[in-house]
């Protein structure tokens, strides 16, 4: 991204991008970025826009060989093609575009041996954009806060990620309610926080497997029924549960062989940030009890989509079962 910042400030820029990852916020933001720097303020008539898997690679190319109107630069982007999971004629074309033609890929997903990406990697420039770490989302929260005048504390900003999750896209949307609704303070605190902002999910599943863990059965059901007055469904709340214990199983897995927390964060798939809330949660549980809670998982739902459990009843006795083992436990 640092690199892309510094091709704008220049205004030296590649022939084509490739913006991949799964931050839709960061390759939308790069994607604007561009735009507005490589098109250097003049009209959409040399702006093209193409998306979806039926895009046409020949239209593409057509694009790119008109001139542009009045200007020195003309831009195709081109959004979720699935060009780079596939044979194009791109990867030749690109070779041979005009100068004057700018292309910007943003892709989900991409795949490394396609020739478009080894092409582009030759000739362009190519981001993965997959969010940021912990300590870059809590600048990048000040300093969208600090464009409104507001400012937030690191221990706020963290338990302002904590609650809503890493999608910055979400995040945004959070930080506007937030803004709003401190009109007329400077400073966002965790009151403001509980006060607007919506929780994600998986936060209060993560809160409700907690309180399994510590025996804290009133307030694992407690959980459980504030997510079913949401009108989240069981059987969304079951996944996310069976989710959330093979994401423990794995990190418990990982740390004990000794791996670096970015490492588990890269193979497990969560937000870094989250890794060392995962790793402690994961403490309360053995390897055993983990694999017995997913097998449990998967045992209720079967019996749930074959009629002989009721949905809602199903998850509460998982909850129910599970806190009330560790009381046992306790008790011994």
């Amino acid at each position: 991204m640092q690199t892309i910042k510094e091709h704008i400030k220049k205004k030296e820029y590649k022939p084509v991008y490739l913006l991949y990852g799964a931050e839709d916020y960061l390759k939308k933001l790069y994607q604007d970025k561009l735009k507005h720097a490589i098109l250097d303020g003049s009209d959409d008539m040399n702006y093209s826009f193409f998306e979806g898997k039926d895009t046409d690679s020949l239209k593409i190319i057509e694009t790119a060989d008109t001139l542009p109107f009045f200007s020195e630069n003309r831009l195709i982007c081109v959004k979720n093609s699935g060009f780079f999971k596939a044979a194009s004629p791109l990867a030749d074309y690109l070779k041979t575009m005009p100068e004057s033609s700018h292309i910007v890929f943003v892709e989900n997903e991409v795949d490394k041996r396609n020739r478009l990406y080894k092409e582009i990697k030759k000739i362009g420039y190519i981001s993965e954009m997959n969010g940021m770490d912990e300590k870059n989302l809590k600048l990048w929260v000040s300093s969208i806060l600090k464009q409104s005048g507001k400012k937030i504390t690191e221990g706020s900003a963290l338990y302002f990620l904590n609650k809503c999750g890493s999608d910055m896209v979400l995040l945004s949307q959070e930080l506007e309610k937030l803004i709003c609704y401190a009109y007329g303070r400077d400073i966002i605190t965790n009151e403001d926080i509980d006060a607007v902002c919506t929780p994600l999910i998986t936060g209060k599943v993560f809160q409700m497997i907690d309180a399994i863990a510590s025996g804290r059965q009133s307030q694992a059901l407690s959980l459980y029924h504030d997510l079913l007055t949401l009108r989240e469904k069981p059987l969304s709340i079951l996944f996310l549960l069976a989710r959330q214990f093979n994401i423990l199983l794995q990190v418990k897995e990982l740390s004990g062989q000794g791996f670096s927390g970015g490492v588990i964060a890269s193979k497990v798939s969560i937000p870094p940030f989250t890794v060392n809330k995962y790793t402690a949660q994961a403490k309360n549980f053995s390897k055993s009890r983990l694999i017995e809670a997913l097998e449990a998982c998967t045992s209720i739902e079967e019996q749930i989509k074959t009629g002989r459990l009721n949905e809602t009843l199903g998850i509460e006795l998982l909850i129910a079962s599970y806190s009330q083992s560790v009381n046992i436990k306790k008790n011994k």
